[in-house]
């Protein structure tokens, strides 16, 4: 009796203390507010559930609420709070300027924006200049030159190496350059400057106008001319010692001697050029200097075939570019390589008028020079004075190897095939035994028409040429102001791998029996 006794007196008190907490935590529950909202959201979530389960909320990845046991009532119909919005944080450095046409993208940056009037007569350089900076900070920014406007724009080095990477300059408009003096002061090398950037690309269809023709017709007499000129004798044998200049238009006047390159890029990487006109250049037109990872596709260069020394395009102490897709017409060499290059690809490229496509001048002064891997291949050519061509000075080291010229498609050229190791662009150079040395060159599929010699190769006395392959050549002559010459060959070894039009009996086959070993310093 007594155990029973205890076992009620147990339960009167678990019964008596659980309704002691509920009324305290009754109590408690209506002074807060949490507990409303908590328990409308629960009612909410399990009216949405019979509508269309598979949509909860499970805040912060909390467990799944559970439904009252009672019915909720049917009105009103509760809505869970609104979220609260977050606070504005203020930047800690300023916005981007406004950007290309509705300001809403942030990372485009058109030079009208910063004050260009793209009129032609007003200096919007400055503009040019606030454009660039602005685009500068922001990473795969665009800087836009917008069409239908013409931008008269001063020398510009749009510059790194802080710059973010992948920037894009869209070319769709006009760039002229000044046409009178002032601006160019004594003399600058180049008008449109690209410096020490990581991945920079100008692209669109816009046009850069360098106005040349007032800077060809002052170019002094000393100013180097293509020494190819001396195995051109007219009909009426009178060797034409300089070139004729452009006729003097309203544009001429004195201007610096020291003449720029229309655009040039410098110290950079993953550089691409596509889309653009660059036309009329003082000197030069597209230039790569110490450039790593270049593409130039679909692009057009556009001077007179008498304007001076209006290289196409110029690389220098650059390594793996590729050329392809692109109409080339300048006074000088369509593609000029220099020292420094390597793994150099040229393919589907339109030359001419021109001087074709040339590896070097190198060596000059007595320098190291040193080019391999490069590669041209189905080019047309018309109507220019070389076709495919090295062109080395006397007094000079270093090497050229591994060099395929291949399926070169010429009409009307002077010299389709041409080595050239005594070259010399200015009245007289003296004669010199060291030489830069020539090795595993190859023509190949050369083919077409020439007008005044169909081969020239002219190779060192002291270090002979090496490894000159020919294969498939048929050119055949087209007499028109000049006198025709046969193939001349000059210490210059290596195979015939088919027969050729003309026959090419002049090459030696085999090496040379006292071809001299390079000095360490030659070597590169």
């Amino acid at each position: 009796m007594s155990h029973l006794s205890f076992k009620s007196l147990t339960f009167l008190f678990l019964i008596a203390f659980l309704v002691w907490s509920s009324s305290i935590e009754t109590c408690i529950a209506r002074r807060g507010k949490h507990w409303r909202r908590s328990r409308l959201t629960a009612a909410s979530l399990s009216k949405k559930k019979g509508k269309g389960h598979g949509n909860h909320n499970y805040h912060k990845g909390g467990s799944k609420p559970k439904a009252p046991s009672h019915k909720t009532p049917p009105s009103p119909k509760p809505k869970a709070p609104p979220s609260p919005k977050p606070k504005e944080e203020v930047p800690s450095t300023p916005p981007p300027q406004k950007g290309y046409g509705s300001g809403q993208h942030s990372d485009i940056f058109d030079v009208v924006d910063f004050g260009a009037k793209g009129d032609g007569k007003t200096d919007d350089t400055k503009a040019f200049q606030s454009a660039w900076a602005a685009a500068c900070k922001v990473e795969a920014s665009t800087v836009v030159v917008p069409a239908e406007f013409v931008f008269l724009v001063g020398p510009i080095s749009f510059s790194g190496p802080y710059c973010q990477a992948n920037i894009v300059f869209q070319l769709d408009g006009t760039i002229i350059a000044p046409a009178d003096s002032q601006p160019w002061g004594q003399g600058i090398l180049q008008w449109l400057e690209f410096s020490k950037l990581r991945g920079i690309t100008v692209q669109g269809k816009g046009i850069i106008d360098g106005r040349g023709s007032g800077w060809w017709q002052d170019a002094p007499y000393e100013d180097p001319y293509d020494d190819e000129r001396k195995l051109i004798i007219p009909l009426n044998s009178i060797v034409q010692e300089m070139p004729p200049m452009p006729v003097r238009n309203e544009l001429s006047g004195k201007m610096p001697s020291i003449k720029p390159t229309a655009l040039r890029f410098y110290g950079s990487f993953n550089v691409t050029v596509t889309g653009i006109t660059i036309q009329n250049s003082p000197q030069c037109h597209l230039k790569f200097d110490n450039c790593m990872g270049v593409v130039v596709h679909d692009m057009t260069v556009s001077s007179p075939g008498d304007s001076p020394n209006t290289d196409g395009i110029h690389l220098q102490n650059s390594k793996d570019v590729l050329i392809h897709g692109s109409n080339l017409a300048c006074g000088d060499d369509c593609v000029s390589i220099q020292t420094g290059c390597s793994n150099v690809y040229i393919h589907n490229v339109n030359c001419g008028p021109g001087h074709g496509i040339s590896i070097g001048s190198l060596g000059k002064d007595n320098t190291k020079a040193c080019v391999s891997n490069i590669t041209v291949r189905d080019i047309i050519m018309q109507n220019t004075m070389n076709g495919v061509r090295i062109k080395t000075w006397q007094g000079g080291s270093g090497s050229v190897q591994g060099v395929l010229f291949s399926n070169i498609q010429v009409s009307e050229v002077q010299l389709p095939i041409v080595i050239d190791q005594y070259y010399c662009d200015k009245r007289a150079c003296k004669n010199e035994t060291a030489a830069v040395a020539l090795s595993g060159i190859t023509y190949e599929k050369i083919r077409g028409t020439y007008t005044v010699k169909p081969v020239h190769l002219a190779c060192s006395d002291s270090l002979p040429c090496i490894g000159v392959t020919l294969s498939a050549i048929e050119l055949k002559p087209l007499q028109e102001r000049y006198h025709l010459y046969d193939p001349f060959c000059w210490q210059s070894f290596g195979e015939l791998t088919t027969p050729t039009v003309p026959p090419i009996s002049c090459l030696q086959i085999g090496k040379p029996s006292n071809n001299r070993v390079q000095a360490d310093h030659d070597v590169c």
